[in-house]
């Protein structure tokens, strides 16, 4: 069959009208191409995690909010309600739904040993009683009571802490008030650069 670039492009227009080659009738599948594939999604207002701009984001969800049912993410696009980007996103943001449904994506909290070629997976009781006893551990070793000059400072100097542009005010808040009670001085946000 030797079909020119004409026929190719007459058979498609007239597929789009709503018929096919073969004579089937395309109207309903057309009307249903039609219909937005988020109609009948969740929309969940968030924060694009990727810099200090902190865009905002929709994402869609498709689930029946069962217990023990995971939704599944099919739509992430910029909030047009935003007083930041008013629903442009650049490319980071907008890969946003490759991010949340990629397989290699990390889901536990891992540790590499000292001497070790690879990561181990640990629980999250875990994870937080090791960060617990090594925040600690350093604090203790390292904490100043008095300077030079013989003035009190109370301050740790070899433990830093640094937050993110989807941390809210509240959290800020008591990240300060926790770390400024272990004499931690060197506090950073990403949001402020």
């Amino acid at each position: 069959m030797d079909v020119s670039r004409r026929t190719f492009v007459k058979t498609g227009l007239a597929g789009a009208v709503g018929f096919s080659l073969l004579g089937f009738d395309l109207t309903p599948l057309h009307a249903q191409a039609q219909s937005l594939k988020i109609s009948r999604t969740t929309e969940t207002r968030s924060t694009c995690p990727y810099c200090a701009v902190s865009c905002g984001v929709i994402i869609h969800t498709i689930g029946d909010k069962a217990k023990n049912v995971t939704p599944q993410v099919v739509h992430v696009e910029g909030d047009p309600d935003h007083p930041i980007n008013r629903g442009t996103l650049c490319p980071k943001g907008s890969s946003l739904q490759q991010d949340i449904q990629n397989d290699r994506r990390i889901l536990k909290p891992q540790v590499r040993r000292p001497g070790s070629d690879h990561w181990d997976d640990i629980s999250w009781n875990q994870a937080i009683d090791e960060i617990a006893r090594w925040t600690k551990k350093e604090r203790d070793a390292s904490f100043v009571e008095t300077d030079a000059k013989g003035q009190t400072v109370n301050r740790c100097e070899t433990i830093a802490f640094t937050g993110g542009c989807t941390d809210t005010n509240e959290f800020n808040y008591l990240v300060v008030k926790t770390m400024r009670s272990m004499g931690i001085v060197r506090l950073e946000n990403q949001a402020r650069v």
